[in-house]
This record gives structure tokens, sequence and C-alpha cells, in this order.
């Protein structure tokens, strides 16, 4: 397991980490989601021994990286996909790392199995698309066959199909007892992926739940309804309801459950197509959560 307690680093006047705080469990694919500046990668980076943090620790199965005799063995990691010698094959890539690591080529063939690069093993990573030097990133975490995992936005450069094979890998490693750590920028395939997140803001968590209980925190006790009828929100809002519109014909009713909006336009004749519990995505979820974390927004000027 992966254990963040305390962090906190500064870069001359910019506070990157400010008691930054959390724990990757074995057994489940742990999101890492934050804004731009929220503390992701240099928590990532301190946690990998490539910066060292002002105050608190990072561990890896209870010791610092810099400790790991084999590192590739405890954790294995993917920051930036581009790392790599472009004159080099894919497999003698792996074979580097491998030795350095004390490992044969028998793992290396492995790896490039299981991350589907069997049938590319002999070409130059240089002339690889992005979503192939993701494969190839994965397929060097792996090397040591590690309980943990980290990955920086492995989504990316990804077609439909490799986000798709993607997702299972990463329940998969997950399903195998790893810890396994993502950060994203991409919040829906966080929700189909990951059993847990952590969110992140100005250098110290915001949130660290379920994406069950994210999202039923953010979905709240809002029932959405399709009524094109302008006593709708009239009829409701005098039974206690808070009513929105959420767009054309739809409507957000805040204060009464399901069952009693029925009932309301039921009473009052009020035609309706649907009534249905609201449900919040991630992305809605993370937008409420670090509305206030946001260094950089968009100014819209009429």
């Amino acid at each position: 397991m992966i254990t963040v307690n305390g962090l906190r680093k500064r870069f001359g006047t910019t506070t990157a980490l400010d008691g930054m705080t959390f724990t990757v469990h074995p057994g489940r694919v742990t999101g890492f989601v934050g804004p731009n500046g929220a503390g992701k990668s240099t928590t990532m980076r301190v946690i990998l021994g490539l910066d060292a943090a002002d105050a608190g620790t990072a561990l890896v199965e209870g010791r610092p990286y810099r400790a790991l005799r084999h590192p590739l063995r405890h954790v294995g990691s993917l920051l930036d996909a581009s790392a790599l010698q472009p004159g080099r094959t894919a497999r003698n890539h792996l074979l580097w790392l491998a030795h350095s690591q004390g490992l044969g080529a028998r793992r290396v063939d492995e790896v490039l199995e299981r991350s589907g690069l069997q049938g590319v093993a002999r070409r130059r990573a240089g002339g690889f698309s992005l979503g192939m030097r993701q494969r190839l990133g994965i397929a060097a975490a792996l090397l040591g066959d590690p309980p943990a995992l980290m990955l920086d936005e492995p989504f990316n450069g990804m077609d439909p199909e490799g986000i798709i094979w993607m997702r299972g890998f990463l329940r998969g490693l997950a399903a195998e007892g790893r810890a396994v750590l993502v950060s994203s920028h991409l919040m829906g395939e966080l929700e189909d992926t990951a059993d847990h997140v952590v969110v992140a803001g100005r250098g110290r968590v915001i949130a660290d739940a379920s994406v069950a209980q994210l999202l039923a925190a953010a979905s709240g006790d809002r029932v959405t309804l399709r009524s094109r009828s302008a006593e709708a929100p009239v009829v409701l809002a005098e039974a206690g309801a808070s009513v929105s519109q959420a767009g054309d014909g739809v409507l957000t009713v805040a204060g009464l459950a399901a069952g009693d909006v029925v009932a309301v336009l039921h009473r009052h004749g009020v035609a309706f197509s649907e009534v249905s519990a609201h449900r919040a995505s991630l992305e809605d979820a993370y937008l409420e959560l670090t509305r206030d974390a946001v260094e950089y927004r968009w100014e819209t000027t009429s």
C-alpha cells in the first residue's frame, strides 16, 4: 500500500503541497484528481523520490522509495510516456530496465504480451503513437510484478478500443490485490474504472471517498422532472420544493421525494412524461468539490 502523510513542499514562494494526506489501499483502483496546480504530480514525484518533501512522509509498503533495494519489485510507475530512448526497440527498452532490477528476458516477454505489444516488440519506440507509448510505459511499470502501481494520465492518446482495454486492465490489476493509483482529468473514465477517489486542491485533500459516496452526495435529494407544463414549477414550489430549469422541458426539483413530486402533479392535473431520482456524474461531484480550488478560470464577457 502507498501511504502519504502530511506532505508539504514549496517551490520558491509557491506552495505545491500543504499537508497532503491519503492512503492507496490494495485491491482497488484509486483515482487521484484535482485542478491544475492541485499538487498531484508533485505528490507522485515525492512518492517516487524524484522530489524531496519539506515535511511529511510518503511510503511504499511502509518504507520510503529510496530505501527499496529493487524498487520496481515494490512499485511500478508511469509518469511520462515519452520518457524513453526513441532509437531502442520496445523490447530492448524493457530489457534495459529489467537488467537494472535483476530481471530476465522471460519477464520482458510476459509484460509485452500482457500490454498488447508483442506484435511490435522489435519496432523502434520512437515511431510509436502516444497510445502505444502508454502501453510500453505500463509494461515497464509491471516488470517487477509490483504490489503497487502509479499511473499518470494513462488514458491519454488512447483510441476508443484502447480506452476500453485500459479500463479492464486497471480493474484487473486491482482484482489481483494490487494498490493502483491513477491520476486523470477524464472523470468519465474514472467513474467507470475507479473504486475510490482522492480529490486534491491547492496542495491538500478535499475529499477522500468511494465513487459511490461521492455520487450519492452530489446527487442529494434532487429529482429530475420532464414536463412542458408551465404549471409544474408553480405547484411544486407551492408544495415546498425548490425548482430550477435544467434544460428544455426538464426541471430539477429539490426538497421533495420522487413519489411526492408525482403526487403533487397528479393532484393538480399537471402532465409530465418522466420523474426520476437525479443521478450526478463524477464530473458533477468533482466540479462541486473543486469550485473554490481552481487556480485558473475562463472569463466570459458579453
